[in-house]
């Protein structure tokens, strides 16, 4: 649609759009309509009637042996045909209308005086404001008239456009005022939904008219419903935690009593491994959803994941860049977004020597990138790395062991509950995998 640019993208710019443009319409037409055809057409009427009469006073002028006689005669016709002639020496150098551009009227005026008087003519329409002054060329002088402008137009159309106009202007005003107040339940639902989206409680109640107040209690059931299978989640994780690490705890204390022999080690690296399985298992499914937003200094929280990843003999550096002037920090969940960056830094170093770690804050988002050295992530297989329990280390290491197929998992939740995002491309820098960790502020 070739239009489809210049149409407001929001509700109320639209409904707005809808109500103005039709009245705006509305207004252009009854104005062209009547002015074009009620004042311009009354008008021409009543001044070709003038224009007539003065060319009758000329007749009268002309046929008088005298200018003398001429103007007795001219004040015999004042009287009865309403205006004041006067006869003067001279001659009409320029014809010409003096007229204000938006004088409607006026232009009516002039156009029926050029059509029915043939001599040279000239009109003043500005200087006095109840006549107008009209001069005709004669063969004993210029004759002048002074004409009642209410002989010609019965009233000034300008008065009954701003009249026009302005009720409608006030009457859009108005409902201007209410259309805002009828949108602004719409906003503040959109506010509390995406809020909800990234991870925020936004206090909502429903108002408005009665179809917004509908989708606002249908969001706020929505809302309840996933707060409780959130919470039943977790719960019964709980529960299958310590229904779990029970038996896996007595098979330990058992395997520990036993002499060492080559399949008691590997039994007990087993129990480590589902240990180990169980623990990023519940992690994954509870998904950080008890902590509470609360800002965050980004640059600060990176470097608290590169500490520790120093502390377990991982190369990390630290690069961070501030684009907003103020206050620095962003609202997130600071141990779910550790965690994320945590796992990201856990598989770079397991996969490569040089980790780097870049921070960049802006007005809307916080970026964190996470690139190594390794071998990286073919482009196809990408996507598949985000799922649970996929291993993909034949694409990366195979003898560098692996995980259990959460780290990402774990991230991309945890990006997805901030209302970002994230993604896997390839190092320009170090030349193996980049992670981008995107939340908004």
């Amino acid at each position: 649609m070739i239009f489809k640019r210049y149409i407001p993208r929001s509700l109320f710019g639209r409904a707005l759009l809808i109500f103005v443009l039709p009245v705006i319409i509305l207004q252009a037409v009854v104005a062209y309509v009547f002015v074009q055809r009620h004042f311009e057409g009354a008008t021409r009427q009543m001044a070709g009637v003038v224009a007539k009469e003065l060319n009758y006073a000329v007749e009268i002028v002309e046929r008088t042996e005298s200018p003398l006689d001429a103007q007795a005669r001219l004040d015999e016709l004042a009287q009865p045909l309403g205006m004041t002639f006067g006869l003067v020496e001279g001659a009409i150098v320029e014809p010409r209308a003096i007229r204000e551009f938006y004088d409607v009227a006026g232009g009516a005026v002039e156009q029926a005086f050029k059509r029915d008087v043939t001599r040279p003519l000239a009109l003043d329409l500005v200087s006095d404001s109840r006549m107008i002054d009209a001069r005709v060329q004669t063969a004993k002088g210029v004759l002048r008239a002074l004409i009642p402008r209410d002989r010609m137009i019965a009233s000034n159309p300008e008065y009954l456009l701003f009249w026009m106009f302005g009720t409608a202007a006030g009457l859009m005003a108005v409902a201007v005022f209410f259309l805002r107040r009828q949108i602004q339940p719409i906003r503040q639902l959109a506010a509390a939904a995406e809020a909800f989206g990234k991870g925020r409680d936004t206090p909502f109640r429903p108002s408005g008219a009665e179809e917004v107040r509908k989708a606002g209690v249908a969001f706020l059931d929505m809302k309840a419903r996933l707060e409780r299978q959130i919470e039943q989640r977790t719960r019964m994780l709980s529960g299958v935690s310590h229904d779990l690490r029970t038996p896996l705890t007595r098979m330990k204390l058992a395997l520990a009593m036993l002499d060492d022999a080559e399949d008691v080690d590997a039994l007990r690296r087993d129990v480590d491994e589902m240990e180990r399985m169980l623990g990023e298992f519940l992690a994954f499914a509870r998904g950080e959803q008890g902590e509470e937003m609360s800002p965050v200094d980004p640059a600060r929280l990176a470097e608290e994941v590169a500490a520790d990843a120093r502390r377990r003999g991982a190369a990390v550096t630290v690069l961070a860049t501030v684009e907003t002037p103020g206050d620095p920090t962003a609202p997130m969940r600071r141990m779910a977004v550790k965690r994320a960056l945590a796992n990201l830094v856990g598989n770079a170093a397991e996969f490569g020597q040089r980790i780097d770690i870049s921070v960049r804050v802006t007005r809307r988002f916080v970026d964190f990138v996470v690139e190594d050295d390794g071998p990286g992530i073919p482009e196809a297989a990408r996507e598949l790395a985000f799922r649970p329990f996929e291993r993909l280390d034949a694409a990366r290491n195979q003898d560098k062991g692996g995980g259990v197929g959460l780290g990402l998992s774990i991230a991309l939740d945890i990006a997805r509950s901030h209302g970002g995002e994230l993604s896997l491309h390839e190092s320009e820098r170090l030349g193996g995998l980049k992670a981008r960790f995107r939340a908004p502020r």
